[in-house]
């Protein structure tokens, strides 16, 4: 078999060759999918030995060259670890960047690319501007002349007829715009409860500022920077509140950018909230691509602390990976 697959998660690709040597001086990789470009590694040994990143010839590479930010690591069969200092690089061909690799690498060894950032270079001059994140993931199909009148009902309170009471002040909402989004808050109003005798609903689990982001995504007028700041706040809101396209844009959200800071604790919001792609990608990142290694003492930690079923399931999917073969 060809080792010249590479995996892909989120904004990780991994390259795991069986053979390089005296032999096989020289590998390319199949060409994978990060971002708008198709791209490829390759590992070459003259007097020392290089890796390779660069995008797959084509009109998307030509009219719109990446200006890449990323880590490379390499880890050979013995677990020695390169890891390079971050490169941001404007890449069109395979000689716009080399990375010296300053350990052993003949044999097995795992290549690792972790995009930080990609950015359209634009061919006039001027600031590239980053594909991530996207506001089509976040924004409703709304047209932009409803988007401004919802965003003014909401900001001056026209007509307001419900009042939220969060941790730190006071939101003023319309019941029929919380009820179209929500079952939880429909069944509120719709039966003789509390909160529709008083025209008051308790959010005191959220500040103002994530209910506000909450507020923002119903009334679909919510930017990308508060969808980001705020999305674990709103994950917890779209549970309770039984928001399903909010609990699935924060599951989509959560997963695309996984490394090796937050892959516990998306571990445990997966299985808090029941988002199995998230737990699969944290799995799948953890288990399949090694980065288990990278996390042993905060594994300790994490054990420690996490649910019983979720550790029995990690410790039954480390059996499956690592069973003889």
């Amino acid at each position: 078999m060809v080792d010249t697959k590479v995996e892909t998660i989120a904004r990780l690709a991994q390259w795991k060759i069986e053979s390089f040597g005296p032999t096989v001086p020289y590998r390319r990789s199949d060409p994978f999918k990060i971002g708008i470009w198709n791209w490829h590694l390759s590992v070459e040994k003259s007097r020392a030995i290089y890796v390779r990143l660069f995008p797959e010839p084509s009109r998307v590479a030509k009219d719109q060259p990446p200006i890449a930010r990323f880590v490379v690591r390499v880890a050979n069969a013995a677990r020695r670890l390169y890891i390079s200092p971050v490169h941001e690089r404007l890449l069109r061909t395979s000689d716009d960047f080399a990375c010296l690799i300053d350990i052993n690498i003949q044999g097995r060894f795992v290549i690792d690319v972790e995009f930080l950032d990609l950015k359209i270079c634009p061919l006039n001059g001027g600031e590239g501007s980053s594909i991530w994140p996207s506001e089509e993931t976040v924004r409703n199909l709304a047209t932009q002349s409803t988007l401004k009148s919802l965003s003014r009902m909401l900001n001056d309170s026209l007509l307001a007829d419900i009042t939220i009471n969060t941790a730190d002040g006071k939101l003023h909402a319309h019941r029929a715009m919380l009820s179209a989004s929500s079952p939880v808050f429909h069944s509120m109003f719709l039966h003789d409860l509390r909160e529709k005798e008083s025209s008051t609903i308790e959010i005191e689990d959220m500040t103002s500022e994530s209910c506000t982001a909450l507020l923002s995504y119903i009334y679909g007028t919510i930017n990308q920077e508060d969808f980001w700041k705020h999305r674990l706040a709103l994950l917890g809101a779209a549970n309770k509140y039984d928001i399903a396209d909010l609990k699935e844009s924060c599951e989509e959200s959560l997963l695309e950018d996984i490394n090796l800071g937050n892959v516990l604790e998306r571990l445990q919001e997966a299985w808090l909230y029941q988002l199995d792609k998230l737990k699969k990608g944290c799995l799948t990142y953890l288990l399949d691509f090694g980065k288990i290694y990278d996390v042993r003492e905060e594994m300790n930690d994490f054990f420690r602390k996490a649910d019983r079923e979720l550790v029995v399931e990690i410790f039954q999917d480390l059996l499956a990976v690592w069973k003889p073969a």
